[in-house]
């Protein structure tokens, strides 16, 4: 009996199950720089719902924010670099645990989020050992129909450490620019929007994203999506950071195609320009997938 309940469960989430409580993703990148082009990453994000999430209305791929789901995560990522240039060589093991709420009130629901990553280097032939943990924790509101505002702030305590949510939503080549951006200042504000909302007359919608981090210095991010259907997505994305070094900007677009409502596949494109005299020119492709259930 167990086992027939399992694969009634496989077999409606293969064929379309209109409401899931689980989503599991995995992404892998492949990074080429101007000093070297053998370097990857892979990541897996395992997400529970504590109530069903309704995929019916509106672009799958924004089920949950659109449903107000609350939730918890973890993510893992790896990452072997190897840059000629200077003798950095490591592996990078990146750990994340995040809760999301949205909480109604009288006005408006209320959101809130906490997260905390830790970030363990490997290093190989001259490069050193290092490790660090950063906090973060947002306040924010859904102050219209599918408008969320939040600001937060985030606690850095090494610049060993990354966001493993960011590197799985955004791409290692961001996660790093944000990293950069707070630098030596442990400590960060940062605020953002979002907004889904369905284009008139059509079965299309489109989204908009707004970030900004202020640490050691400042960086902001752009990103609008267009839902062609409920089905298929297409982001573009820009990331400027006012740091000297370089590179100090990032541009990006995915596609994303929910195959059934259940599982999805995608691909990316980040571009981080260099500044004239930097060795550190580069691009990023990946591909990633989901499964909900």
């Amino acid at each position: 009996m167990k086992k027939l309940g399992l694969a009634t469960a496989l077999l409606l989430a293969m064929t379309g199950a209109q409401a899931y409580q689980f989503e599991v993703q995995g992404q892998s990148e492949y990074i080429d720089n101007t000093v070297n082009d053998k370097n990857f990453t892979g990541a897996v994000q395992g997400t529970y719902y504590f109530k069903n999430v309704d995929s019916s209305k509106g672009p799958l791929a924004e089920a949950a924010f659109l449903n107000q789901a609350s939730n918890v995560s973890v993510a893992y990522n790896y990452g072997e670099y190897d840059v000629d240039a200077d003798d950095s060589d490591f592996v990078a093991h990146t750990y994340g645990a995040k809760a999301e709420a949205y909480i109604p009130t009288k006005f408006v629901p209320a959101y809130v989020s906490a997260s905390y990553n830790h970030t363990k280097l490997d290093g190989k032939g001259g490069e050193a050992d290092d490790q660090g943990d950063r906090y973060a924790l947002e306040l924010g509101a859904v102050v219209a129909p599918n408008f969320l505002v939040a600001v937060g702030y985030t606690s850095v305590a090494d610049q060993a450490s990354l966001d493993a949510f960011n590197i799985m939503n955004n791409g290692v080549a961001k996660a790093a620019l944000e990293s950069a951006t707070i630098n030596d200042d442990q400590d960060a504000i940062t605020a953002r929007t979002k907004y889904v909302g369905a284009i008139d007359g059509t079965n299309m919608a489109i989204g908009f994203e707004t970030g900004l981090v202020y640490g050691e210095q400042t960086a902001y991010n752009l990103g609008t999506t267009l839902f062609v259907t409920p089905k298929l997505s297409v982001n573009a994305s820009y990331m400027k950071s006012n740091f000297t070094e370089s590179p100090n900007s990032a541009w990006g677009t995915n596609v994303n195609y929910f195959i059934t409502p259940a599982v999805a596949v995608g691909a990316s494109y980040v571009n981080a320009n260099a500044e004239k005299g930097s060795v550190y020119d580069t691009e990023t492709v990946g591909v990633n997938a989901k499964f909900r259930f």
